[in-house]
């Protein structure tokens, strides 16, 4: 807003009564600003809150991993087959590719390997 106003530009909202050009509508505008920024914190606040109350009952937080190991290890057998692709044992495991690559980063540089003798 401080931006609009140095370039003496006013906003002027249709459905709700505030127009900066004037006193009262910029005093209107500071309080809805200063109400949202103290609804933030307090969201901010509860989560943080929330989140230390799950931490000391052992919970941990984020997604799951996609592979685990025992699916990692037969992973890494299937790969040491040539003719198997990196494609065909990441639909076996119910991932994705990039899902494969991120946990097994050798297995771009065989592929990429299998790539250049074939050509």
């Amino acid at each position: 807003m401080e931006g609009l106003a140095q370039r003496s530009i006013g906003l002027k909202a249709l459905t709700q009564d505030i127009d900066t050009t004037t006193t009262g509508g910029r005093l209107i505008f500071t309080v809805f600003g200063a109400i949202a920024e103290f609804e933030r914190e307090i969201i901010r606040e509860r989560t943080r809150v929330g989140l230390d109350a799950a931490r000391t009952r052992g919970r941990k937080g984020g997604r799951s991993r996609a592979l685990a190991e025992k699916d990692l290890k037969q992973a890494r057998a299937l790969l040491a087959d040539p003719e198997i692709t990196v494609e065909d044992v990441a639909r076996r495991l119910g991932v994705g590719s990039s899902t494969l690559y991120r946990y097994l980063p050798a297995a771009r540089q065989t592929a990429q390997e299998l790539e250049q003798l074939e050509h």
